[in-house]
């Protein structure tokens, strides 16, 4: 089960109390969290101190209504809107979208169908900036490992790697520069943890050293770090 604060905080802006009962009640069951305002002037209250992933706004409110408050806040709140209206018709629509609304839903609604616009509603609102992307290769002297492809090379030769070989190099680049235990490399190895595991791992890191040309005694690039286990160093 999702916790509280992860679930989407849905604020709901209706002047009919037994409306907002309803919405809070079956949005609540269904993994959201939900606040809820009895006019505008309560709903900027709100707004000021809380953060909400998406506004549910009656149109038709006493004082001011759903579209004035919409196209009021939109210049400094960029909270998805989703509007409620008794009135349905394609101008009407077209009036809550010029306002700032995300979406229109005419009453009566299905509230399964209301759920549904929330959720589209959620998806569009997440950023698409792509995250930055991870280096694909590092350097291990004269060989380059591609991480996406978990291939070493030496120059325009392929260096052969065993399947544990593999394993061990996609967890170790993974954390370039930082030690990785044992017990982590044994799990990536599919073992159980144990002194024999970690020993299998001893051996296999002594073979994986071998293919990088690392010296022995004195690894450069495949380092035993004292106590924690054994860190991957590229260049650069």
């Amino acid at each position: 089960m999702a916790a509280e604060d992860d679930k989407p905080h849905v604020l709901v802006v209706d002047d009919d109390a037994r409306i907002r009962a309803l919405l809070n009640r079956y949005l609540s069951r269904n993994g959201h969290r939900v606040t809820e305002a009895q006019d505008a002037a309560q709903a900027r209250r709100l707004i000021a101190s809380l953060s909400f992933d998406v506004m549910v706004v009656d149109v038709m409110m006493p004082g001011e209504d759903g579209l004035s408050f919409t196209r009021a806040v939109r210049p400094t709140v960029d909270t998805p809107v989703l509007m409620l209206t008794a009135r349905g018709d394609t101008e009407d629509r077209i009036k809550g979208l010029e306002s700032g609304a995300d979406d229109y839903l005419a009453k009566p609604f299905e509230p399964r169908e209301l759920l549904l616009r929330i959720a589209a509603i959620l998806r569009r609102a997440v950023p698409r900036e792509a995250p930055p992307e991870a280096p694909k290769t590092i350097t291990l002297g004269p060989l380059r490992y591609d991480m996406r492809r978990g291939e070493l090379w030496r120059g325009g030769e392929p260096v052969r790697l065993t399947g544990n070989e593999s394993a061990l190099m996609r967890a170790l680049s993974a954390a370039a520069n930082t030690p990785v235990s044992r017990s982590d490399l044994v799990a990536e190895l599919g073992g159980e943890e144990g002194p024999a595991n970690e020993r299998a791992v001893d051996v296999q890191i002594t073979r994986l050293r071998r293919k990088l040309g690392d010296d022995p005694r004195a690894p450069r690039y495949l380092q035993t770090v004292r106590g924690e286990g054994y860190m991957l160093t590229p260049d650069g």
